[in-house]
């Protein structure tokens, strides 16, 4: 629900459930808000009853009046708080607020639960940098396409109808030149029900870009950067991509290439984008691991075999000599999906 919190509340008494709610859209009312309302559809008394809900309620003024207020007004007797919010806005006010009233408050209750819930908001809001996320898939020796480049396909169609709902979770979608002069993608979302097409960010330092490609296309449908080199260079072709709905940002260059970090900066201070969906190539993939900007790995394994000494793998760049250098994925889980693997693990860097 970029760019808020998902966020639940239950509301209880004698053991009975008599509202339930959640935020639903930004800008609306809060989880709380709509479990009390749901309760009192309900003709439900919730005077001296329990809410839980899984972050901390807001004390401040925003979009919606505070939830903490809220709360108060109500005579709930007992609050029950999953984890505490990171926003600076509200980081323990609700909270504070509550106790003043004599409202009973527990804290942090399935604390780790709740934080990775919102993994996306907690790191967001306390960076202003996108949590990024890379995900392929590949063959069980590795490989991301065979020897002549055909990657169609490696993984199942459950699989990939898998893979999209990251499409749909994450606010952004990026990818390099060479995905988009080899594939042509659109880089929307193919979710039948309810689908939601991410923000495009094409990684372009010379501006390869065809005008008649996919993205080019459809810029005037789905929110699309272009990211490229502080240059003089290429002002029409510019103007061009411009005029198809495109915004162009421009960065410093390092190596002749877009400054990774200057561009995430931007991504998150400038552009209010929360959470990036990285599928480009090994090249891409090597170049953000360099800049230890990647924050979660989502990798999809087919039981399958490619070989070929020349054929793609995930990552490419410079590698490591000493093993004991190795970026390690911890914290992960893993599952079947199909006849494929599916692993989702966080990076530590050394």
């Amino acid at each position: 629900m970029n760019p808020n919190p998902l966020v639940g509340a239950v509301i209880v008494k004698d053991n009975k459930i008599l509202g339930i709610g959640h935020h639903e859209k930004y800008g609306e009312n809060h989880a709380e808000i709509n479990a009390i309302l749901d309760a009192k559809n309900k003709n439900n008394d919730i005077e001296n009853s329990t809410i839980y809900v899984n972050l901390e309620p807001c004390s401040h003024f925003g979009k919606t009046p505070p939830c903490a207020d809220a709360i108060i007004k109500n005579k709930f007797k007992k609050v029950v708080i999953g984890c505490l919010d990171s926003n600076e806005k509200v980081a323990g006010n609700g909270i504070k607020k509550l106790k003043e009233a004599k409202i009973e408050v527990v804290e942090n209750i399935l604390e780790e639960e709740c934080r990775k819930l919102n993994e996306v908001f907690f790191h967001y809001i306390n960076s202003k940098k996108p949590f990024m996320v890379m995900k392929y898939a590949m063959t069980i020796d590795g490989k991301i396409a065979t020897v002549i480049g055909k990657s169609k396909w490696i993984t199942s169609e459950k699989s990939r109808e898998h893979a999209h709902l990251f499409r749909k979770k994450y606010s952004a979608i990026m990818v390099g030149i060479n995905t988009i002069i080899e594939d042509n993608p659109t880089l929307n979302c193919r979710i039948k029900d309810n689908p939601k097409n991410p923000i495009r960010i094409i990684l372009d330092s010379d501006l390869k870009i065809d005008l008649k490609s996919n993205i080019c296309q459809t810029s005037k449908e789905i929110k699309t950067y272009i990211a490229t080199i502080k240059s003089d260079k290429n002002l029409e072709k510019k103007k061009n991509l411009e005029n198809l709905g495109i915004e162009i940002i421009e960065t410093s260059a390092k190596d002749n290439k877009v400054d990774l970090k200057e561009l995430t900066k931007i991504l998150g201070e400038e552009k209010n984008i929360d959470s990036v969906l990285i599928e480009g190539g090994s090249i891409l993939h090597a170049a953000l691991l360099k800049e230890k900007l990647i924050d979660k790995a989502l990798i999809y394994i087919a039981p399958k075999i490619f070989g070929g000494l020349n054929a793609k793998t995930p990552i490419s760049g410079e590698g490591i000599e000493n093993p004991d250098n190795a970026i390690k994925l911890i914290d992960g889980k893993i599952e079947n999906i199909g006849e494929d693997l599916f692993l989702e693990y966080y990076l530590k860097y050394n």
